[in-house]
């Protein structure tokens, strides 16, 4: 059985504190323990963190952009394993993780690389004297990851850190440790000096003590709404730099003039995919009344194909779900739905696959007869459960669609390109995709507005944040 300790100075560290049982969801059974980090080992990695980065601030940026190129080449090489391992950490298909959410991880090292090679600043002359204006690392930075992408979170975090000059420390969730340290094998296969990578594992508690190390200078955070506020409070004494990717409750708004076929696929990948443990996902699918029947018996018919289970297998459709516990929370949600007065047009069960009877599977589930008032509608379930919401014309969807205290992502599905601008433009969401959804290459900026967080993961505008602007003023 592995034992996932924390990764301190690049050599694994014994903590005194009780281990973490490590659960691979499919099966329900231990996997790994987890050595949870103590304060003190916290104030070690810190200050390993901040003698490196010192050192690593001095590198050219095309220095440090070979480094991570090397990185990201020698995580292609290893995409199987990093692809199993987020598989043993989520219980999310193979599939998925080794065709998209490994590589997104990967290129955005590719991406950060190349990007801090033409980082520039600004110049000025005045009366007299000439001004210019370099970013300059802030110097050691933290990640806080959710449970539900961790090699994508590893990556968007420590790349733009790592290649604006500063060290970076993991916290992984406590639910998903094993790819963080395939991470951190291969950084520093491809040369990235001893102490600039490290993984502290543990729960909240030793989140709390990240939030409140005053050795920290920034810290990024993907999780739920109440967990961003927490990190806000802790972080305060100490006035840290903070980016949140928060949770989300996004609308999808099919048109009747939409390419039917790719809104069917396209409203059943935005809640499906990774079990519907996905922060953005359209979850809420408002349907214009002429093609509603329709576009639910098409996407029904669709759903009840799908096969749940072996998360390794090719031919299988969704995994399981993080935990049991997260699965009863879930299935607590279809209900609060059937009594609010939805209904269950298909799934909506707990199931057992042969072979996985002790993992934690869910049908894909779509309700109907949906209203804005529910709380199936207003509430962040984070499983595969879509709402279908039927609305009668444009400015109704744009309206609906935005009231929510949530705006990480939004759909269009039509064909009307006049049309397609002028609803984006009108969708409060960080986020918007037209005849798609959750398309996220490394150069376009992720995140959300109004409850679901502020700061973007990917980008240019990621790479700023991770930096502080110097001025510099010369009298001639």
């Amino acid at each position: 059985m592995q034992i996932c300790q924390s990764l301190i100075g690049g050599k694994p560290v014994t903590s005194p504190l009780p281990a973490i049982d490590k659960i691979y969801p499919a099966t329900g059974e231990i996997v790994a323990k987890i050595e949870p980090a103590t304060r003190e080992m916290l104030d070690e990695a810190v200050a390993i963190a901040a003698v490196a980065q010192r050192s690593w601030a001095a590198y050219e940026p095309l220095a440090r952009a070979r480094i991570l190129h090397r990185a990201a080449a020698l995580m292609r090489e290893a995409n199987s394993e990093l692809s199993r391992l987020e598989v043993m950490d989520v219980g999310k298909l193979y599939t998925e993780a080794e065709s998209a959410d490994v590589p997104s991880g990967t290129d955005a090292f590719d991406f950060f690389a190349a990007a801090i090679t033409t980082q520039t600043g600004d110049y000025n002359k005045w009366d007299g004297a000439i001004s210019y204006t370099s970013r300059v690392p802030i110097g050691v930075c933290a990640g806080i990851g959710a449970w539900n992408y961790p090699m994508q979170i590893a990556c968007w975090k420590s790349a733009p850190a790592l290649a604006a000059g500063n060290a970076f420390i993991l916290k992984p969730s406590e639910m998903t440790p094993l790819v963080a340290h395939k991470v951190a094998d291969i950084l520093a296969d491809a040369g990235l000096p001893s102490g600039l990578f490290q993984i502290i594992h543990g729960t909240h508690k030793i989140g709390q003590a990240i939030c409140e190390h005053p050795g920290i200078g920034k810290i990024s955070l993907t999780g739920g709404v109440d967990t961003g506020k927490l990190i806000m409070s802790q972080s305060a004494n100490t006035l840290k730099k903070i980016s949140l990717e928060l949770g989300g409750k996004s609308a999808l708004l099919v048109f009747d003039d939409c390419d039917f076929d790719v809104a069917v696929q396209t409203a059943l990948d935005a809640n499906f995919y990774t079990a519907g443990e996905v922060c953005s996902n359209a979850t809420r699918v408002f349907v214009q009344r002429s093609i509603a029947d329709k576009f639910i018996a098409a996407m029904v018919e669709k759903a009840e194909q799908m096969v749940v289970g072996d998360p390794m297998a090719a031919d299988v459709h969704m995994g399981a779900l993080i935990s049991a516990t997260h699965l009863s929370k879930v299935l607590d949600y279809v209900q609060i739905g059937i009594d609010e007065g939805a209904q269950i047009a298909t799934g909506g069960m707990q199931i057992h696959p042969q072979g996985f009877e002790n993992g934690h599977f869910m049908t894909p589930t779509i309700m109907t007869n949906c209203h804005d008032s529910m709380r199936i509608t207003r509430e962040e379930i984070f499983g595969p459960v879509m709402s279908v919401l039927v609305f009668d014309d444009e400015q109704d969807a744009i309206d609906r669609a935005n009231s929510t205290e949530f705006g990480l992502g939004a759909g269009v599905m039509t064909t009307d390109l006049a049309r397609a601008h002028r609803v984006a433009n009108a969708l409060v969401s960080g986020n918007v995709w037209v005849n798609s959804f959750n398309i996220l290459p490394p150069g376009l900026p992720f995140g959300g507005a109004k409850q679901s967080g502020f700061g973007r993961e990917n980008s240019l505008y990621t790479l700023d944040s991770y930096s502080e602007v110097k001025s510099v003023h010369i009298t001639l």
